[in-house]
């Protein structure tokens, strides 16, 4: 469920509606980041141990004026670690690296390792979760997810454990839809996070994107992430250029309903 200003998950925990993500922002750059993230108004900030930035990370969180709970913070599991005992190891490591504690939301990245894409890790993604159960029942995560899980990987956690995840943090983006995903969410109530809501800059050129934009008034960028909270999913757009940075928390407009039936239509620019 969301507000303008953030989505609270299914167990109540409130979540900011955009997001900054740190995703190939390099530890030496990821404290510079973060610091004008936080300066210009952003009060969510997403990382993972697989990005090798969580100490410059946790640390423009820590050395920022702003006490702890006032900022929302992400983290991931490396995708590769299937193991339940390796899970509690892993999260400890990635608390320390973040000097937090407590991690607002941890999430599976994916549900086989990146070098196996496809591979049938549904017993390892199930001893993971339960793992992870356990750490938020423990009060160590105020809300636990997983990302770039599919319907049926979804499922089997459904099928299995106890607690429904709270977030599936998905690639999404103007061309990239993923009707059928959203769905199920939605049906399972799992907010949907958007990460890559430029296509990796691939929209930045897309004639008929600039041309709406241009209407707007807007940038191509926001009305890409202006596009991702008008389908109700929860945006993770990144940059290093304070510029950009405050370009794309300034989305305060709305997407005509005939415009958005056009935006549906594009095809994926990734393809």
């Amino acid at each position: 469920m969301a507000t303008e200003d953030v989505f609270v998950l299914h167990n109540g925990v409130k979540i900011p509606s955009i997001g900054f993500g740190t995703w190939q922002i390099p530890n030496d750059e990821a404290y510079d980041a973060v610091t004008a993230a936080l300066k210009n108004g952003y009060r969510h900030i997403d990382t993972a141990m697989s990005y090798r930035n969580e100490k410059e990370v946790g640390r423009a969180i820590r050395e920022f004026d702003l006490p702890r709970e006032d900022i929302f913070l992400t983290s991931k599991l490396r995708a590769s670690i299937k193991d339940y005992d390796a899970v509690f190891e892993a999260f400890e490591k990635s608390r320390t690296d973040l000097d937090v504690d407590y991690i607002d939301l941890w999430l599976i990245h994916a549900p086989w390792p990146w070098d196996e894409k496809g591979a049938d890790y549904t017993e390892g993604n199930i001893q993971a979760w339960k793992a992870m159960e356990k750490l938020y029942n423990e009060g160590k995560i105020r809300s636990i997810g997983v990302s770039n899980f599919s319907e049926s990987d979804i499922q089997a956690l459904l099928d299995n454990c106890n607690i429904v995840p709270m977030v599936n943090q998905i690639p999404f983006y103007i061309g990239r839809d993923q009707e059928s995903l959203l769905d199920f969410c939605e049906k399972h109530n799992i907010v949907v996070e958007a990460y890559s809501p430029l296509a990796t800059g691939e929209l930045l050129d897309h004639p008929e994107v600039k041309k709406l934009a241009e209407k707007y008034g807007v940038t191509v960028a926001q009305l890409a992430i202006r596009y991702c909270l008008e389908r109700n999913t929860l945006p993770l757009p990144k940059s290093t250029h304070e510029s950009r940075i405050i370009e794309n928390k300034q989305v305060d407009f709305t997407i005509s309903p005939e415009d958005m039936d056009k935006l549906n239509a594009i095809e994926d620019v990734r393809k």
